[in-house]
């Protein structure tokens, strides 16, 4: 009988506003945020995540923001490293290159959504997924959007593709 392998897949998720977005969104949109999330999927014994610099990964918790603010276990995968390696590969080369990095639409929760999905066919929380689409139904959103979009998250890491 053949053995298969389950690997445990959580979710990292940071607030890149170390706190700011819980204490000034009210004055500043007119409505309640959390934070700004950063997420990273950690399966394989490391991290991944997308941000200006495309692909990366490093060990869990090993971005420059430091720990993260919260966990969440998605479940486990049986997608071999190899396997989940080339599959990075071909996102990193296409839809997730560095030149594809937009802050509201196609950002690091994207990502960490789409490759949730397809290890364990769960997605990440919607209250990240939908914080773009929050802050910029809101005026001061708007007004900040150009400004924000000029923005590329880093938080360090190695590119999987070789690139920095």
């Amino acid at each position: 009988m053949e053995q298969t392998n389950a690997y445990p897949v959580k979710v990292h998720i940071y607030d890149l506003s170390r706190g700011m977005a819980r204490q000034l969104s009210p004055a500043l949109l007119g409505m309640q945020l959390d934070g700004i999330w950063h997420t990273g999927i950690v399966v394989h014994g490391k991290e991944f995540f997308f941000s200006g610099e495309g692909i990366n990964n490093c060990p869990p918790a090993g971005t420059v923001i430091g720990e993260p603010d919260s966990i969440v276990d998605l479940g486990f995968t049986e997608v071999p490293e190899e396997i989940f390696t080339e599959y990075l590969s071909s996102l990193g080369e296409s839809s997730y290159s560095s030149d594809k990095y937009s802050l509201f639409e196609h950002n690091c929760n994207v990502f960490s959504n789409e490759v949730a999905q397809f290890l364990t066919g769960r997605k990440i929380p919607s209250y990240i997924t939908d914080l773009p689409s929050d802050i910029l139904s809101t005026p001061f959103g708007q007004a900040l959007r150009p400004l924000l979009e000029s923005m590329a998250i880093n938080p360090g890491g190695s590119n999987i593709n070789g690139r920095r």
